[in-house]
């Protein structure tokens, strides 16, 4: 039976493997979606506290990608 992980790609053009695995293609899909949400939400919530150090653009092309695994 196949496991499913979500793959962050940051803007910067680093990638991270999130830990958690999921049962369903759906569940990753999501998680990453929400996961998404999270990074854009702190970046908007930096910008506004001082934009000369975060930068909004920095996050704005955030994506994510589902990688099936074997168990």
């Amino acid at each position: 039976m196949a496991k499913y992980r979500v793959l962050l790609k940051h803007s910067d053009g680093t990638e991270s493997l999130e830990e958690e695995a999921f049962d369903t293609e759906q569940e990753a899909e999501d998680y990453g979606c929400y996961m998404i949400s999270c990074i854009r939400l702190g970046a908007e919530t930096d910008f506004m506290s001082n934009s000369g150090d975060y930068p909004i653009d920095d996050f704005e092309d955030s994506d994510f990608e589902i990688i099936e695994e074997d168990e």
